[in-house]
């Protein structure tokens, strides 16, 4: 496993994170979700990403008491706070009531004394940026945790909190966490740049594409009955790939990972997301192992100026198929 710095901080983070979105808690049992952290941890990802808002709190419930069983300081853990956790008017969003209410929720289900990287889980047009970002500060003061930053910001509302950051001397943002990959592409136009131009590394998730890009849907083919796509509950996103277009095209993507590398497309999708200098992890998803040791083989991969070619003009041709993020 190699490591990289998240954006200016000096912490550092394993290229593969772990995530907990629609796994643990939900959809993968306790001892299976144990054996995946396990394996995770052997296999060096020290980056563990979950959200308060995940399965209301079940994944954090998940994902604390098994990470105990490793040296606190040997990992890093992110969670997150926004989406609704009740009924009540306060109980959303990143107004400093529900911040500072929901990080000790966080420290209880996840049974630590401070958490490593705190995340806006997305913007928050009701309550002034200036009112959260202070509030973060104080939790860094605090000692509650050691980070903070945003997931899914724009690059105006970035620009906007960094200035404010400055202007208030308080603890810079260190991260943003959008989703990224071969289909959807939409940061490397003015997030990536920003970012890199304010210190803040990217924490992607979705490399895969909910599994696309794992080459298991095949254009013309029914979906197979185990899948992700296959769960009406959770398949909404998923649905918009399933286009024969889009498929067709992804499986010339999996030939060039078997021609160049005798690779999986989802080593190849993985190692084209971290070819990306201000990418500092990307955080995959597992129901199973086999899954992590396959995951982890793509930081091994290094992509030519040849195959980048190549895949710019499959991904080119895709662009026409796939609905704007």
């Amino acid at each position: 496993m190699k490591y990289r710095r998240l954006g200016n901080s000096g912490l550092k983070v394993s290229e593969i994170g772990l995530g907990s979105w629609l796994t643990y808690g939900e959809t993968v049992d306790i001892d299976n979700a144990k054996a995946i952290i396990h394996k995770a941890y052997e296999s060096g990802i020290n980056f563990f990403d979950t959200a308060n808002a995940y399965n209301r709190g079940e994944a954090e419930r998940v994902v604390g008491p098994i990470l105990a069983e490793f040296p606190r300081e040997s990992y890093v853990l992110a969670t997150k706070v926004y989406f609704p956790m009740g009924d009540g008017p306060n109980d959303r969003g990143l107004s400093r009531k529900h911040i500072v209410e929901q990080c000790e929720a966080s420290l209880k289900r996840l049974g630590v004394d401070y958490i490593d990287l705190y995340q806006c889980h997305r913007f928050d047009e009701e309550s002034p940026t200036e009112e959260t970002l202070m509030a973060l500060d104080d939790l860094v003061r605090q000692g509650k945790i050691l980070y903070y930053g945003v997931s899914e910001w724009t690059a105006a509302q970035i620009t906007d909190a960094v200035h404010i950051t400055k202007q208030r001397n308080l603890h810079p943002l260190v991260s943003n966490q959008p989703i990224y990959n071969m289909l959807v592409r939409y940061i490397e136009k003015e997030v990536l740049p920003v970012s890199q131009r304010e210190g803040l590394g990217q924490v992607v998730f979705s490399p895969l594409a909910q599994g696309i890009l794992t080459g298991k849907y095949k254009p013309g083919q029914q979906v197979p009955a185990e899948s992700r796509a296959a769960n009406e509950r959770i398949n909404g996103l998923i649905k918009t790939y399933l286009k024969d277009e889009i498929l067709a095209r992804v499986a010339r993507l999996e030939e060039i990972a078997k021609n160049a590398f005798d690779a999986k497309l989802s080593q190849l999708a993985i190692a084209w997301v971290l070819r990306q200098p201000g990418v500092s992890s990307a955080i995959v998803g597992a129901s199973r192992p086999a899954q992590i040791e396959e995951n982890v083989k793509a930081t091994t991969l290094e992509l030519s100026d040849d195959v980048l070619a190549e895949i710019a003009g499959l991904l080119k041709e895709i662009d026409d198929f796939v609905p704007k993020w």
